[in-house]
């Protein structure tokens, strides 16, 4: 099916992100969130990255004046999702609250809508089934800072029909992403790789093997890595590599995923990344700082 119209389900970092590259993309885009003060934060986040565009000479004020009429705002679920061909969910990691919504979403939405769910870890087919039509449901995996990062990484379950399979790796084209296909299993590829990565970064840090900066530093350069393991660590939140973590090590009860004691003692003290300013790194200034880490 071809897509023109979508809802995005929550104006958090993740949402507000996924709402933007869907206006950039030509549809009418509904961003929903049930707290004013959230959509409001979400919708300023927007408009601050197009405003910096525009001040690197990368967007021009027509293309911004463009997209911003492609996006609309709302506060009742109900009217954002009932006549949208694909619903993007991007809610906090708890899994009783995505059932929640996409029970709602089955209801709300027209029978050959998409539902998307933009979760790291968390089972897609639950999911799928609370929302009474799972044949149209599949994960979709995007990745912070969602306008840059090219990657989206779709996840089959076992009743994900072809069509809904085909519809959003279309969608992700015209996003701009590249997508992978990947099957439904606690952690997906890019999670489970991801986290055991940063924990062993953590546990490094921890048993002084090196300095932060020196231990981001060396896959930087050594494997060509982006951005380094802790570095990428405080930009996607201590507590959701902490949760993901946790997961993994319920489904497939190994201890070999427990977050390092470091890991959730920064959780503890509210040290969560780049989005409270202080994680593994000091975000104060805007980049990067090394700083003490708890005993």
């Amino acid at each position: 099916m071809e897509i023109n119209s979508v809802a995005v389900i929550g104006a958090g970092t993740m949402g507000a992100g996924i709402a933007q590259i869907c206006a950039q993309s030509g549809w009418k885009t509904n961003l929903f969130d049930a707290y004013p003060e959230g959509l409001e934060k979400g919708l300023k986040a927007i408009d601050t990255f197009w405003d910096k565009g525009i001040a690197r000479g990368k967007t021009t004020p027509e293309q911004k004046t463009e997209w911003s009429a492609n996006l609309h705002q709302f506060t009742d679920l109900k009217m954002a999702v009932e006549d949208v061909d694909m619903v993007i969910e991007a809610v906090p990691e708890i899994m009783e609250l995505k059932c929640s919504i996409f029970e709602s979403l089955g209801n709300m939405t027209r029978n050959d809508c998409i539902l998307g769910t933009n979760t790291s870890s968390l089972s897609i087919a639950e999911i799928a089934n609370a929302s009474g039509r799972p044949k149209k449901v599949i994960g979709m995996h995007f990745f912070n800072p969602v306008p840059i990062m090219k990657l989206l990484e779709l996840v089959k379950h076992d009743n994900c029909s072809k069509d809904t399979i085909s519809a959003a790796q279309m969608a992700g084209d015209k996003m701009g992403k590249t997508t992978i296909l990947v099957n439904d299993v606690p952690g997906f590829a890019t999670s489970r790789l991801g986290v055991v990565l940063g924990n062993e970064a953590i546990r490094m840090l921890a048993d002084g093997v090196a300095s932060a900066k020196d231990i981001d530093t060396a896959m930087v350069l050594g494997y060509k890595h982006p951005m380094g393991p802790l570095a990428l660590t405080d930009l996607v939140g201590l507590d959701v590599r902490r949760d993901i973590l946790l997961n993994l090590k319920q489904s497939f009860n190994d201890d070999s995923y427990t977050p390092h004691p470091l890991l959730e003692k920064l959780v503890s003290e509210g040290r969560l990344g780049k989005k409270t300013g202080m994680g593994i790194y000091d975000w104060s200034s805007g980049s990067a700082e090394e700083t003490d880490l708890p005993k």
